[in-house]
């Protein structure tokens, strides 16, 4: 869990990390150089519960801090989080419980939330690698094997403005590696004004998957030309789900409903 000056977001993230039902659990928090009182929020979490350790090491990205972390972890799985975040009680039993019973899964995640500045399911698309390329339909709190981060080399930490967690999926699931979402809400989302990637603008956007693309390039040029397209793909989507949920598509969507309906009726 690296966290930056988070302190007033830690005691309910960590409390979430508290009261899971799978007990055998250590919580690595990495306190990527803050300056407001976030040691002494962890330091009284570690004097009640040895399960929790801290770390403190300079601000360098946050790639470099959940490498730091995992690297000092012990476990077999890791769930990366973020500090601002929350999880489920049940996440753990359940998450590592499909990892036990299906041992050719690469990641396991879930159903999620939001909160916070905006609430309700949080309805990501499903997951097929090709679209994974194209955007990051799985959030950074995702359930893996620590011998994979190992393979993979763990987070890039050419990552350094964000993206990482994106840049590491891509990493981690190439080659068919198996997926499974369960299907119950065990994840949940802070919506906040000025979280990173909510203030990334289209430059910095299109630098980020540039740097994706350049990561992992023999993987991108096996579905698609050029970083470019990939970028137009991304903003012709938004642009649809945009319009799809506007008014004016829901009144033509059904003035053209029996329209559809009498067409149908005479075949194709």
């Amino acid at each position: 869990m690296p966290t930056y000056n988070y302190a007033n977001y830690l005691p309910e993230c960590l409390d979430s990390v508290k009261t899971q039902s799978f007990k055998n659990w250590e919580c690595i928090i990495i306190d990527n150089g803050s300056i407001d009182n976030t040691k002494e929020v962890v330091q009284k979490y570690v004097s009640e519960d040895a399960r929790f350790k801290y770390l403190f090491t300079e601000n360098k990205g946050v790639s470099r801090a959940r490498n730091l972390g995992i690297k000092s972890s012990t476990g077999e799985f890791i769930l990366p989080l973020d500090a601002d975040d929350k999880i489920h009680s049940d996440i753990l039993q359940m998450e590592v419980e499909q990892h036990q019973k299906n041992k050719d899964l690469t990641l396991v995640y879930s159903e999620a939330e939001l909160f916070g500045n905006s609430s309700g399911k949080w309805n990501l698309p499903e997951y097929f690698f090709k679209e994974l390329l194209v955007e990051n339909s799985i959030f950074c709190t995702a359930m893996y094997k620590r011998v994979d981060f190992d393979r993979v080399g763990g987070y890039n930490e050419n990552m350094h403005e964000g993206f990482e967690d994106w840049d590491f999926w891509i990493a981690l699931l190439q080659n068919n590696a198996k997926v499974y979402k369960v299907p119950e809400v065990l994840f949940y989302y802070r919506i906040r004004t000025n979280t990173r990637n909510s203030v990334l603008d289209k430059e910095k956007q299109l630098r980020l998957r540039n740097t994706i693309y350049s990561n992992h390039k023999a993987v991108y040029d096996q579905y698609f030309a050029a970083p470019d397209l990939i970028f137009d793909k991304y903003l012709m989507n938004t642009k649809l789900n945009s319009l799809e949920g506007s008014k004016d598509y829901k009144v033509g969507k059904k003035l053209l409903s029996p329209l559809r309906f009498i067409k149908s009726l005479f075949g194709k």
